[in-house]
C-alpha cells in the first residue's frame, strides 16, 4: 500500500505544479469538465458503488479532510463527506496503531543467563524438580515465574520419588 501511495502522491504533486501557471479560467474549466465527467459517471453506474482500493481512500482523505464540513458537502464526490471523514478517522486510527504496537507480541524472553543456570541447577540436581530450583533463583535475587523453570529444556518435571 505504501508504494502505490507515494506514486500517488508524487504523480498529484507534478499536477499541482502543473497547474501553477495555468489561469484561474482554465482551472475553473478543468474543475467543471471533471464535475461533468463526475455526474456521467454516476448516472451509467445507477444504482451501484464506485469501489475505491486502500490507497485511493488514503489519497483522498489525507486531501479532503483538512476542506470545513459545509465546503465539503458542496464539493462533488462519488462518495458522501461522512465516508472520507470516515476513511480520514480509519487512516489516522490504523496509524496511530501500528506506531503503539509492541514490536514482540508476549513476553520478553528469559536472559541466555539465566536460562543456563536454570539448566545448570537441573543437571547438578536432578531430584529437585522445578519447585526447588525456582526457590533457589527467588534466594538469589532472580525473579523469574515457575513456569519459566518448568519449560526450560532438560529441566526434570517433578522428582522421580
Amino acid at each position: 500500500m505504501l508504494l502505490p501511495l507515494a506514486y500517488l502522491g508524487v504523480t498529484n504533486a507534478f499536477a499541482v505544479l502543473r497547474l501553477l501557471p495555468i489561469s484561474n479560467r482554465d482551472k475553473d474549466t478543468e474543475i467543471l469538465a471533471l464535475r461533468h465527467q463526475i455526474t456521467v459517471l454516476e448516472r451509467q453506474l445507477g444504482k451501484e458503488r464506485v469501489r475505491f482500493d486502500a490507497t485511493d481512500r488514503a489519497f483522498l482523505a489525507a486531501l479532503l479532510h483538512r476542506l470545513p464540513l459545509d465546503v465539503l458537502r458542496k464539493v462533488p464526490l462519488l462518495v458522501r463527506p461522512d465516508t472520507v471523514l470516515r476513511w480520514h478517522r480509519s487512516l489516522v486510527a490504523r496509524r496511530h496503531a501500528a506506531a503503539s504496537r509492541a514490536k514482540r507480541p508476549g513476553r520478553p524472553r528469559t536472559l541466555r543467563s539465566i536460562r543456563a543456570l536454570v539448566l545448570r541447577l537441573a543437571r547438578e540436581n536432578p531430584t529437585w524438580g522445578y519447585r526447588r530450583p525456582h526457590g533457589e533463583l527467588l534466594v538469589l535475587g532472580i525473579k523469574v515465574a515457575a513456569s519459566t523453570v518448568w519449560h526450560g529444556p532438560g529441566v526434570v518435571r517433578e522428582c522421580p520419588v
